[in-house]
């Protein structure tokens, strides 16, 4: 299972809200993002994302996509 980490490293890097994201974002990548879909962003996991956007999120956070999506082994047993 993948596990969505984007609220742990943001608070790792002392940012604390949707609109320090999106500053970040444009500041260090030059990428814009919705208030929508900064939003859907923090509030869970998302089902799908464009290799761009993950791109933008590492470059702004100073961070790996393996700090933003941590993988869990599902526990096969029975299956």
């Amino acid at each position: 299972m993948l596990v969505w980490m984007l609220r742990q490293v943001m608070a790792q890097k002392g940012i604390w809200s949707g609109a320090e994201l999106a500053r970040l974002l444009k500041e260090k990548a030059g990428y814009e993002l919705s208030p929508p879909s900064i939003s859907a962003l923090l509030r869970g996991q998302p089902k799908q994302m464009k290799a761009e956007t993950l791109d933008a999120l590492c470059t702004a956070l100073e961070c790996t996509t393996g700090d933003l999506w941590v993988h869990t082994p599902t526990n096969m047993q029975g299956a």
